[in-house]
């Protein structure tokens, strides 16, 4: 019987599509993956971090703290190690260090590297310039020394065995919400602001999980969640986690042999509520991690490769250098804080040494496919980067994270530059910075995200 033209050229259509020879057709390169974890809890009472009030060293650990790492390998070249911690910061000469090592040990590049930390206000301080003003600053510079080259030990190492411990392994991505955060930056009533609940100010409640399964038996082997909120719970007198740790604990246990990371977002400003008490962590920590099963029940994004990173430090400018004469003013001043900030600049000058203009700040584009884009800022940045970022960068989904690569202090919006206050400004004597940023932080920001993100086309 003759068969029909049509026929006959889907026939030929379907010949076209099957290998040679009756052989199988060769399937994708599978992804991999592969987690570690480590106690990174200080083995020595050291000062906490995040509170002046404190007049005390650690007392004990009430959770242990962890780091934990993910390496993630697309089958076709690229791959990205993502690291976490339970701590305030990561000061920039750590990630610097743990980044060189990684390279040189491990063979992923800088620019493939992120880490990220939960800000806890119960780990160990390690900003020289907070030790300068507790008890015994040189014993307490010491220790974080002593402490950050543990770090890099540490990050350099979890990386390695997350390459170790690879099996093939797919990828989802998730979300769903919580509402424990609340926007703290509430109107004083004076043409202020003071840090208190402002049920009305911005907030960006997304929960976004990454879910690696193993492709074998389908069990899950990371999940790395997101949330945009302060990890203030409580000013513990230990070492503790809290609602970030207590919902990386409650996951793992949920999910036996899984490795929970935590990635905060913007959260500059916003706080958990209510807070100042250990049960209250305990609380939220379970809220979030009952957002993360939220998550895992809704239908998910399979993420495929490439992935793709770039990286770069920008010149992010100060504002203009205040005089010597304001200087010597503010030297004398019944403002602690303040007058310390001027004494330092001025003994800068003394010896000859030229204010800085600007600081190296840290942004980083990475992309799974054409699905996921995975935005990490350096410093505490408030929630209007989030929801701007989520708005311009058309990609199905954009996942912003703060406290990346370099924890320096806060990182305000236009409009919280414009209101000014702690977020706005205020914080940076902290951190003994001649300034506070120039007015086009935010712009600059921006700009070289989406100057990063044409890169990765």
């Amino acid at each position: 019987m003759k068969i029909p033209w049509f026929v006959a050229l889907l026939i030929l259509a379907v010949s076209c599509l099957l290998p040679v020879g009756g052989q199988e057709k060769a399937k994708a390169s599978p992804w991999k993956a592969g987690t570690a974890s480590a106690v990174i809890t200080p083995e020595k009472p050291m000062w906490m971090a995040g509170y002046a009030a404190r007049k005390a060293p650690a007392e004990g650990a009430e959770m242990d703290l962890f780091a934990k790492a993910l390496v993630l390998e697309d089958g076709e070249g690229g791959s990205v190690a993502i690291l976490t911690a339970d701590l305030i910061g990561v000061p920039r000469d750590v990630r610097l260090a743990t980044a060189g090592q990684v390279a040189a040990q491990h063979g992923i590049p800088p620019e493939r590297l992120l880490i990220n930390v939960s800000h806890t206000h119960c780990g160990p301080e390690l900003r020289d310039s907070r030790n300068k003003n507790i008890d015994d600053p040189e014993r307490r510079s010491a220790e974080a020394k002593d402490y950050c080259a543990f770090l890099v030990a540490t990050f350099t190492r979890l990386v390695g065995e997350a390459l170790a411990n690879r099996v093939e392994a797919g990828a989802e991505y998730v979300h769903a919400r919580c509402g424990f955060a609340m926007n703290r930056r509430r109107p004083d009533g004076k043409g202020g602001f003071r840090n208190a609940p402002n049920p009305d100010g911005p907030v960006d409640h997304r929960v976004p999980v990454l879910h690696v399964k193993a492709t074998a038996d389908e069990s899950t082997r990371a999940l790395v969640f997101g949330y945009a909120c302060h990890c203030t719970t409580m000013g513990y007198q230990k070492f503790n986690g809290d609602y970030a740790g207590y919902a990386q604990g409650m996951i793992e246990e949920a999910h036996p042999g899984a490795t929970a990371l935590f990635m905060n977002g913007c959260s500059g400003d916003q706080n958990p509520y209510p807070r100042r008490e250990l049960s209250y962590a305990e609380s939220h920590g379970r809220s979030l991690a009952l957002a993360v099963e939220s998550a895992l029940g809704t239908p998910p994004r399979s993420l495929g490769g490439p992935i793709r990173a770039a990286m770069k430090e920008i010149p992010l400018a100060f504002d203009t250098h205040p005089t010597r004469a304001e200087l010597e003013v503010r030297a004398a001043s019944d403002d602690r804080l303040d007058a310390t900030l001027a004494k330092h600049l001025l003994g800068e000058l003394d010896a000859g040494r030229a204010l800085p203009v600007d600081y190296p700040y840290p942004v980083q584009v990475i992309r799974l496919g054409s699905d996921l884009t995975l935005v990490a800022l350096g410093g505490e940045v408030v929630v209007d980067y989030s929801l701007r970022l989520q708005k311009e960068i058309d990609d199905p989904v954009v996942w912003v994270a703060g406290y990346s690569n370099d924890v320096m202090t806060y990182i305000p919006s236009r409009r919280v530059w414009d209101e000014g206050g702690y977020e706005g400004g205020d914080a940076m004597k902290w951190k003994l910075f001649p300034a506070r940023w120039r007015s086009d932080v935010e712009e600059s920001i921006v700009r070289a995200v989406h100057e990063l993100r044409r890169e990765l086309e």
